[in-house]
């Protein structure tokens, strides 16, 4: 297995355990993503704390299988055993890396993040034989070109510092005939777009202590209007790209105007991480369906599956 691991890499490599080194002669990282390194590190390593980190674990799961067009699980298993190579980008504390090598024992399974969370995923993963993690930018990750046979990347692209540069460079690495699967934050109304630019350029050099201390007020925030449930029909605004329909109040805020994520049933903590992971990294571009969709035409791909809500639009994208 570790022969075939150095095949996938550009660079010469040693594993240790589950932990794979990588000699590239002292790169470093651009400032803003040195910025968003530490952003995450300190995330993931509060969110490990949480009680109720099962409570994300299992809504991401059932989520991602929404936003990549698999029907269930089972469906998930099957794609993921025609892979030889699975690769996931921005793996956090790793726990979809990690469903993805239980599905796929005979796989190989790399994944790799730019924060400490890599650290701390690859002690809690040891145990799977097939499943390798390493820290790395994600737009420069040193895997050979048309290396892997599935390469995700889940809600994370958005935090790099040129993102269709990373996409480019994910798409590169994707085998031919392998699936690029890949996740996109979408423009908001026009008052939202403009104070997340705001808030991100006001916030980028406050002390984490601080930017804590703005999450949990963005979350106090949120648990306050979503205890009002008070619906209002809103007008439509086309200038300001603002929806007309029924609303939450809450909701019409948060779409509109603010992030205050609320979620009842992940509680406080989880919430305050979910506000902390928007507004504390200096990058987190959004982009248009038609934006998305030209950089996977760029870069000569082609759906297979697309998926698009209020938040997001997501999709696996076929190199042939």
């Amino acid at each position: 297995m570790t022969h075939s691991l150095q095949d996938l890499f550009q660079y010469p490599i040693s594993v240790d355990k589950n932990f794979i080194f990588i000699d590239r002669n002292g790169d470093s990282w651009a400032n803003n993503q040195a910025q968003t390194e530490k952003i995450f590190s300190d995330k993931w390593t509060e969110a490990e704390q949480y009680k109720n980190i099962e409570k994300l674990y299992e809504f991401q799961f059932s989520w991602f299988l929404q936003l990549y067009g698999f029907a269930s699980e089972d469906g998930l298993k099957k794609y993921l055993s025609e892979k030889k190579v699975i690769m996931d980008t921005g793996c956090g504390l790793g726990y979809k890396a990690a469903l993805f090598a239980k599905l796929s024992p005979e796989s190989i399974v790399l994944a790799v993040d730019i924060s400490d969370a890599v650290d701390l995923a690859a002690k809690n993963f040891s145990h799977l034989p097939n499943l390798y993690f390493f820290k790395g930018d994600i737009a420069d990750t040193g895997l050979k070109n048309d290396s892997v046979d599935f390469v995700v990347c889940d809600q994370v692209i958005m935090h790099t510092e040129v993102p269709e540069k990373t996409f480019a460079h994910l798409s590169g690495i994707t085998s031919r005939n392998g699936e690029f699967a890949c996740y996109v934050y979408s423009k908001k109304a026009l008052p939202r777009e403009l104070v997340d630019d705001y808030f991100r350029k006001a916030t980028h050099n406050i002390s984490n202590e601080e930017m804590w201390k703005l999450s949990e007020q963005l979350t106090e925030l949120g648990k306050r209007l979503s205890a009002l449930n008070v619906s209002f029909e809103a007008p439509d605004i086309p200038l300001l790209g603002i929806k007309g329909g029924v609303y939450d109040i809450q909701r019409f805020i948060y779409w509109n105007f603010l992030k205050c994520f609320w979620r009842e049933e992940w509680g406080f903590d989880l919430s305050k991480s979910t506000n902390y992971d928007w507004y504390a990294p200096s990058n987190a571009k959004r982009f248009s369906k038609e934006e998305f969709l030209q950089m996977v035409s760029d870069n000569k791909l082609e759906a297979t599956f697309f998926h698009e809500e209020e938040a997001c639009y997501s999709g696996r994208f076929l190199k042939k």
